[in-house]
């Protein structure tokens, strides 16, 4: 069965159909306000999205790299490497103090 990519103007879906006509019935059951902008069949039975696309390669956002540089920025002074932590990521007090004490065993 083919996959079928859908946009419409509220939504992208991929959905797998017969045909085009069937794909249209997906999108009409689902979102019945919604008008096809769109509608492509895939040449393969399968569906990749670049997590380079997303923003999700950037190691900046690993919390292991962002503990080791509060460390490294507090001097390894651990409260204020979590309040660090805190500040750049927005984690409550629990979560900072396990990033942060977990990194400071692996030699940070």
């Amino acid at each position: 069965m083919p996959l079928f990519e859908v946009e419409t103007d509220s939504h992208i879906l991929i959905t797998w159909a017969e045909d085009e006509e069937a794909a249209r019935v997906v999108v009409a059951e689902a979102y019945p306000s919604d008008e096809i902008a769109r509608l492509t069949k895939r040449p393969r039975d399968t569906w990749v999205i670049s997590k380079g696309a997303l923003g999700l390669t950037n190691t900046t956002a690993d919390p292991c790299a962002i503990a080791r540089e509060c460390l490294s920025r507090s001097s390894g002074d651990k409260v204020n490497a979590i309040r660090l932590y805190r500040m750049e990521t927005g984690s409550d007090l629990e979560h900072a103090r396990k990033a942060i004490e977990s990194n400071m065993v692996m030699g940070w």
